[in-house]
C-alpha cells in the first residue's frame, strides 16, 4: 500500500476535478481511494507515505505516437543532408538512421527514450519502430527495455517496400510474431499492434500479406497523410485518396490508430469517424518537417478520437500541449480556437485510445484505476480550482517540472531520482552507440 499525499490534486475525474489538498492510495497496481491525506493515513496506517509538499499531484502522461528509434538523431550531423522537403527529410535522415541500427541500438534507443518519459511523467506509450538494419527482434529488445523501465508499451514495427520485398516481409512477420507474444502477456503493460509507415512506401502484395498476419484482436498503427507526397502518390497509382485505400484494405476500425492526418478531406472525415478509427496529432514534428497544419480542431468537433502524441520529436507531453495550443489559433486565426479540444486530446482522449489496448481504466485518478500517478513541481501563484486547471498548466508547467512518477502502483522516479535504473550508465553506453551509428553513417 501506498499513499502520495499533502498535495494539490487534479484527478481528471469529472465527480470531483480538483481537491486543494488531498491524497491518492494506491495497492498494487490499482488506486484505492483519493481523499484527504487525514482520511487515508488513518484507513491505512501501515502504508508507505510519500509527502508531495504542496506540489501538484495528477495522473501520468499518455503518449499516443512515440518513435524510439530517433533518440540516437540528437545532434547528429549526416554529411551531405541538406533536404528540400519531406521525402528527402525521411530518406536524408530517418531511414538513413534506421538503416543503421543494431538489436542493441535499438534497446538502448528505447532506454534513453524510457528514461526521459520517466523524467517527463509520460507511463504509457505508443510507439511505431523501424530498424531495417537489424528487423527480426527488434520488438522484443524494446519490450525488454520497457519492462527494465516500468513504461507501459503498445509496439509495432512499421512495414515498408522501401527496402524490398525480403525486408517488407520480415517486418510483417516481426508484427505478427510480437503480437501473438504480446497477446499473452499478463502483466498488461504490452501491447502489439500491426504497424505500417505510409501507404505510399506499401504495395497491395505487402498490404495483402499484413492483413493475413495481422491476428483480429489487434488493427494498425499508420501514418496517414503526413505530406502532400503520399496523397499524391496514392491518387497517380492507386486512383483514389488514402483513407480510402486504407478502407479498401480493411485498415479502419477501433483498433486502428492513424497518425498526422494533414491532407485528408470531409469524406475521408466521414469514412473515419464511421469506422471508430482513432487519429493521432503531433504538432511539432509536422511544424518542424514544414508538412502543414491538420484540421485537427475539426476532427474532434466530428467526434473523432483523436489523441497528442509526440512522433519521437520531444518527450514532454506539456511541451505538445503548449505547441498544439497556439499552432491551431495561428493556423485558424482564431484565439478561442484549441482551449479547449487540446486538453481534451491530451487528458482524455489519449486515455481513451489506450484503454482500447489496455485493460485498466487509465488518465484518471479515482477508485478502480490504474496507480500511474505524477507529483509536479508547481506552486501557483494565481487562485488555482476546477475552472482553470488546465490554463496553469498550458502556461505553468512542462515535463521538467515533473519530479516524482508512480507507474502502474512502482515509484520509478521519486525527487527527481530514477529508481531501479542506473541512470549515468544507461546514459554513457547510449553516448557510445551514439557516436558508433554515427561513424558508421557517415563513413558509409
Amino acid at each position: 500500500m501506498l499513499i502520495l499525499g499533502n498535495g494539490r490534486v487534479i484527478t481528471r475525474d469529472p465527480s470531483a476535478p480538483y481537491m486543494e489538498s488531498g491524497a491518492v492510495a494506491m495497492d498494487g497496481r490499482t488506486i484505492v481511494k483519493v481523499g484527504s491525506t487525514e482520511e487515508l493515513k488513518k484507513a491505512y496506517p501501515d502504508a508507505e507515505y510519500i509527502d508531495a509538499k504542496r506540489k501538484v499531484i495528477m495522473p501520468a502522461f499518455i503518449n499516443a505516437h512515440e518513435h524510439i528509434y530517433s533518440s540516437f538523431a540528437r545532434g547528429l550531423s549526416i554529411n551531405g543532408y541538406n533536404p528540400n522537403g519531406f521525402l528527402d527529410i525521411l530518406d536524408g535522415m530517418w531511414w538513413t538512421i534506421d538503416r543503421n541500427l543494431t538489436l542493441e541500438d535499438t534497446y538502448l534507443s528505447a532506454m534513453a527514450t524510457y528514461v526521459e518519459c520517466i523524467k517527463n511523467g509520460v507511463t504509457t506509450i505508443f510507439d511505431h519502430h523501424a530498424s531495417f538494419g537489424s528487423i527480426e527482434g527488434s520488438l522484443f529488445e524494446i519490450e525488454k527495455a520497457a519492462k527494465e523501465t516500468g513504461v507501459r508499451s503498445c509496439l509495432c514495427y512499421e512495414i515498408s517496400d522501401r527496402d524490398g520485398k525480403e525486408k517488407a516481409k520480415a517486418s510483417v512477420m516481426e508484427n505478427a510474431e510480437f503480437i501473438r507474444h504480446a497477446l499473452k502477456d499478463e502483466s498488461g503493460m504490452i501491447a502489439g499492434m500491426m504497424g505500417m509507415h505510409a501507404q505510399f512506401t506499401i504495395s497491395d502484395e505487402t498490404m495483402e500479406l499484413a492483413a493475413a498476419n495481422k491476428p483480429d484482436e489487434v488493427g494498425y498503427h499508420i501514418h496517414v497523410a503526413e505530406g502532400i507526397e503520399d496523397l499524391h502518390h496514392c491518387l497517380k497509382h492507386y486512383g483514389k485518396r488514402i483513407v480510402d485505400r486504407l478502407m479498401d484494405w480493411e485498415i479502419l476500425g477501433e483498433k486502428t490508430l492513424l497518425g498526422h492526418c494533414i491532407y485528408i478531406n470531409p469524406h475521408e472525415m466521414d469514412l473515419i469517424k464511421e469506422t471508430g478509427t482513432m487519429v493521432v496529432h503531433n504538432p511539432e514534428s509536422n511544424m518542424g518537417n514544414a508538412c502543414g497544419c491538420p484540421p485537427t480542431m475539426e476532427l474532434v468537433h466530428r467526434g473523432i478520437l483523436t489523441g497528442l502524441g509526440t512522433d519521437g520529436y520531444t518527450h514532454d507531453m506539456m511541451e505538445s500541449f503548449k505547441v498544439a495550443n497556439v499552432l491551431h489559433k495561428h493556423h485558424l486565426c482564431d484565439p478561442n480556437a484549441a482551449w479547449g479540444e487540446v486538453p481534451q486530446m491530451l487528458f482524455e482522449n489519449n486515455a481513451k485510445i489506450a484503454e482500447r489496448y489496455f485493460d485498466q481504466k487509465l488518465g484518471v485518478l479515482k477508485e478502480g484505476a490504474a496507480a500511474d500517478v505524477i507529483v509536479v513541481n508547481y506552486d501557483p501563484l494565481t487562485p488555482m480550482n476546477e475552472n482553470n486547471i488546465n490554463g496553469h498548466l498550458v502556461f505553468g508547467v512542462t515535463g521538467h517540472d515533473v519530479v516524482t512518477t508512480i507507474a502502474n502502483g512502482k515509484v520509478l522516479m521519486k525527487d527527481r531520482e530514477l529508481t531501479g535504473i542506473d541512470e549515468a550508465k544507461v546514459m554513457a553506453d547510449c553516448r557510445q552507440a551514439a557516436a558508433a551509428l554515427a561513424n558508421r553513417i557517415n563513413s558509409r
